[in-house]
């Protein structure tokens, strides 16, 4: 019978209260599971330590033996097959199902099913001459792109959709050449911006809409000619930009980066990125209703604790991307197409019904337990049973989980009802986008019980030095391509951004630098990732108030009561923009 008051709860993890609401009690009592024990953080961070996203290695298939690029390492205790060997009929899934043991616990069984069921190298479909991506589909000419789709000639980006011809972006969506771009859509040949839309051949833009010709500007609409926010001729314009694009080749890059953030820290922000939402909360909502404590969600309704929630997505809580009219998802990540009632479940994607506790399972229905299970039903630990065998295993087992938890390194309990443990996540936290939002040491993720992978020692000799890379692109040739070039990342930095020491150019990149007239990078990609993800705002709310003298309405925002920023209501911004 669900509560009809709110539940104040520690969490296991961190220790913190946290409420469970009567509407989260009611959705548990539909979907037949427990209220959780871990904080919807908590809960969030151990999710995405489940997720490697953009740290690539190089490994053999250990069924045809051919070299492959693939999210596990090669000394990685899991069998990894290319996507050639994992579709085909050269393996039998049920050659790898084991029989339930109830003297163990069900999350240590789930780890032997793991570590001896063939695992896809990454997730890569349709794509042509794109080899080094994952989570992607349809792309063309595409290098390092992650959680993208539909792209053409894109490289080193993170969520890019239906764009062309852009470099070093994330979040970007039907836009063309764009650099250094995190959050826009319908953008053109725009570089060091940030949230804007509908822009066009300009720099250094913050929540501009519709504005093009513009430098250093932030919350404009519809203007052109403007620089740091003031007007002018389009003679004077070109004049100073073409002063300021100087300045780039003379190596003056971040110095005109600092003074635009100088500038933008000045201005007012609108509390949130919400539009035609209804009793909602979060940050980049659009279309959106009744939902709660979510982010990057657009087309979804009634859903809580959401990280991207696309396309038509309803009646969710605790998930991370997830889309395609995907419903009565519980505590999974990466679900989506047609999906129904999978409840604690990694990258289950494609008709999936009543999933379990399962791993990279597709077109199934009624499994628990099961690993890269392929048109399958009435499966637990990928062993198959009756209809009637099946459910009546389940609750059996789900009984025997509540009697014999798993229990952590760190005393944590894990019964039924919780998503799996982050101890047994087949990833180093730092390889995971965990790191990503949830930002750690080596000495802090294996206190918190996450493992971790130390940097390999490179077999490279460093060939040009940061120092000495050129300014100005006019200055650089085809020589680059065979450079080696050190990472301008401070040592006692590198470890926390996955940092590679070193990088080179790529014939694609060289070919947009020098079309754009751009400068070399001085940063490796993974080191120039999370520079762009700086610019985004935690997954996180905060209650205050407007911040416009006069006004008292109050809000839940991403930005901190400590942030320099000044945020404003929905009302205030709208009367202050132009």
């Amino acid at each position: 019978m669900s509560k009809n008051h709110s539940e104040v709860k520690k969490c296991q993890s961190c220790q913190k209260e946290f409420t469970v609401e009567p509407e989260d009690f009611e959705f548990y009592e539909n979907i037949k599971v427990p209220a959780p024990t871990f904080c919807p953080e908590c809960r969030l961070q151990r999710r995405l330590s489940w997720r490697n996203e953009i740290t690539l290695h190089h490994r053999k298939c250990d069924l045809c033996g051919e070299t492959m690029i693939s999210i596990y390492h090669q000394d990685s205790p899991y069998k990894v097959y290319c996507h050639k060997c994992w579709y085909s009929d050269k393996w039998d899934i049920s050659k790898y199902a084991l029989d339930y043991d109830f003297t163990k616990s069900f999350f240590q069984q789930f780890v032997e099913l793991h570590q001896k069921v063939p695992q896809l190298n990454l997730m890569n479909w349709n794509s042509v001459n794109s080899e080094y991506t994952n989570l992607a589909a349809e792309n063309k000419n595409c290098y390092l792109l992650f959680e993208s789709s539909h792209n053409e000639n894109c490289s080193y980006g993170y969520w890019l959709q239906e764009s062309r011809d852009c470099l070093d972006c994330s979040f970007v969506n039907k836009s063309e050449q764009c650099y250094e771009t995190i959050i826009a859509r319908s953008c053109y040949n725009i570089s060091y911006s940030n949230e804007s839309n509908n822009c066009m051949n300009s720099m250094f833009l913050r929540n501009c809409n519709d504005c093009s010709d513009c430098y250093g500007c932030v919350n404009l609409r519809h203007k052109k000619y403007h620089i740091f926010n003031k007007q002018y001729s389009r003679e004077e314009y070109e004049k100073i930009l073409k002063e300021k694009k100087e300045e780039i080749k003379k190596g003056n890059l971040a110095k005109l980066k600092k003074e635009f953030e100088d500038f933008a820290v000045k201005q007012f922000y609108k509390y949130a990125s919400i539009h035609n939402a209804v009793n909602s909360s979060g940050n980049y909502l659009s279309n959106v209703k009744d939902c709660h404590f979510c982010f990057h969600t657009s087309s979804a309704e009634n859903c809580k604790y959401g990280y991207h929630i696309l396309r038509d997505s309803k009646d969710n809580m605790d998930v991370s991307t997830i889309g395609y009219g995907s419903e009565r998802i519980y505590e999974s990540t990466n679900v989506a197409i047609n999906v129904f009632g999978v409840k604690f479940g990694v990258l289950n994607i494609g008709s999936n019904r009543d999933l379990e506790y399962s791993f990279l399972c597709s077109s199934s229905s009624n499994l628990f337990g099961c690993i890269s299970a392929q048109k399958k039903e009435y499966c637990i630990l990928n062993k198959q049973y009756s209809k009637e065998e099946y459910f009546k295993m389940v609750e059996k087992i789900k009984k025997q989980m509540n009697k014999m938890p798993y229990i952590d390194k760190q005393g944590r309990e894990y019964k039924y009802g919780e998503f799996f443990p982050l101890e047994l996540s087949p990833f180093p936290y730092n390889e995971t986008i965990a790191q990503q939002h949830f930002l750690l040491t080596k000495k802090g993720a294996e206190s918190e019980g996450y493992s971790w992978k130390d940097r390999e020692k490179r077999n490279y000799e460093i060939t040009l030095k940061n120092k000495d890379i050129p300014d100005d692109i006019k200055d650089v040739d085809n020589s680059i391509l065979k450079e080696v070039i050190e990472c301008a990342t401070p040592k006692n930095e590198r470890e926390s951004t996955n940092c590679t020491e070193a990088f080179k150019i790529v014939p694609q990149e060289l070919e947009f630098y020098k079309k754009m007239n751009l400068p070399l990078p001085r940063y490796c990609p993974n080191c120039r990732h999370h520079q762009r993800l700086k610019h985004r705002n935690p997954l996180k709310l905060y209650k205050r108030t407007c911040m416009k003298e006069g006004c008292n309405t109050e809000f839940e925002t991403t930005y901190a009561p400590d942030r320099p920023e000044i945020v404003y209501c929905e009302k205030c911004y709208q009367e202050e923009v132009v």
